[in-house]
């Protein structure tokens, strides 16, 4: 598995790639910048896609095409087509917080993470299919990756601060999480961040200030690590027409003398020669 540059933005803060089966284009994001990007690998061309008012914690994709986004703030948009609206301008009770990666669940919720600050811890909330929301989380530190099992009976989540992954029951007819409890520890190579799962169960987490991706099993055994040549690799997920393409987001463009010379940059690395493909994502179905 060797990694190929792909896009280099140098993006401050590249996060929550997403594979679109619609357009069969990769989007991600830069944060706090505000920017959605794409990449095409039928002709290899990538752009930057939109430039939102303020910043974007992460997407979810409807089942139309159109990107749900988590803004600063904790506020809510849909991006359909170039263009862009508001349906939440921001949770007060956040009192200014940021999303900060999100996620759907097989039945079109979504599930959304803030970040504390200095007002306070934040929250992972869930968004049911009418547009209503309501905290199920409390004391987050940094809300990070997530992911379901094959059963779709549990739910991995990341608050990077604790140095490890944790997993929830999941109730798919409700959407309630319960019986939180640590999945694995990380304390080898940086924080946690964004994760997906493959086609066997393994768990991939991207680390941030950790130089890779560490691949996990289904039982929480660290069975691997890809190198990436950037020290802030900070989300993945498998992608591409027949899904066999890992794509990994990296965040420190700011700064390419400290985190590297390809720091903010999109990497794919191709994974056709092994026993593992991703898993569509699934899409939000929130009314908008």
């Amino acid at each position: 598995m060797n990694p190929e540059l792909i896009a280099d933005y140098a993006n401050k803060c590249g996060e929550g790639p997403l594979w679109n089966p619609i357009d069969k284009q990769l989007y991600w994001v830069d944060i706090p910048n505000g920017q959605v990007y794409r990449y095409d690998p039928s002709n290899n061309k990538h752009e930057l896609y939109f430039q939102a008012p303020t910043g974007i914690g992460g997407f979810t994709i409807q089942p139309d095409g159109s990107l749900l986004c988590f803004m600063y703030r904790a506020g809510l948009a849909i991006l359909e087509n170039g263009n862009f609206r508001y349906l939440i301008d921001e949770i007060k009770e956040e009192q200014g917080r940021k999303f900060n990666d999100v996620i759907a669940d097989p039945m079109g919720r979504v599930f959304a993470g803030t970040m504390e600050d200095s007002s306070g811890k934040g929250r992972l909330y869930r968004f049911d299919l009418d547009g209503t929301f309501k905290p199920i989380v409390d004391g987050i530190g940094i809300s990070n990756g997530m992911g379901f099992t094959a059963d779709k009976k549990k739910m991995y989540y990341t608050d990077s601060e604790t140095y490890r992954i944790d997993i929830f029951d999941y109730d798919i007819k409700t959407g309630d999480l319960s019986n939180r409890r640590t999945f694995v520890n990380t304390p080898e190579g940086g924080l946690p961040d964004g994760m997906t799962v493959d086609s066997k169960g393994n768990i991939w987490s991207a680390r941030f200030g950790g130089y890779g991706v560490y691949k996990y099993s289904s039982d929480g055994d660290l069975e691997s690590k890809l190198d990436i040549p950037m020290r802030n690799t900070t989300s993945v997920i498998i992608g591409g027409e027949n899904y066999n393409e890992m794509y990994i987001t990296s965040a420190g463009g700011e700064d390419k003398a400290l985190n590297g010379e390809y720091a903010g940059a999109l990497y794919r690395v191709d994974i056709s020669d092994s026993d593992i493909t991703g898993v569509p994502e699934f899409f939000s179905k929130i009314a908008v």
